[in-house]
């Protein structure tokens, strides 16, 4: 899964709603929505899951979905060490 989405990873994009939306939900500040999401995809310890049309990335506490056919970055949301088991 983590082969396939770095070799489209110039793909990756996301919305006007989708950028406020991430900022909100991982309380950042950060002019590239993007670039920020990008670099913790690509981030080692990402783990990348595929189900149904997404893909989920996770890194340390945060949570990424991307829809798996036109690599929109649809939300992002911190994880509590709960959710995360």
């Amino acid at each position: 899964m983590k082969k396939e989405l770095l070799s489209n990873i110039s793909k990756i994009h996301t919305t006007e709603l989708g950028i406020e939306r991430i900022k909100k939900n991982l309380d950042i500040d950060v002019e590239n929505v993007v670039e920020y999401c990008i670099n913790l995809i690509k981030k080692e310890n990402s783990q990348i899951k595929c189900k149904g049309k997404n893909y989920y990335i996770q890194i340390d506490n945060i949570e990424l979905t991307i829809n798996k056919t036109s690599y929109t970055i649809i939300t992002a949301h911190k994880k509590s060490k709960l959710d995360m088991d």
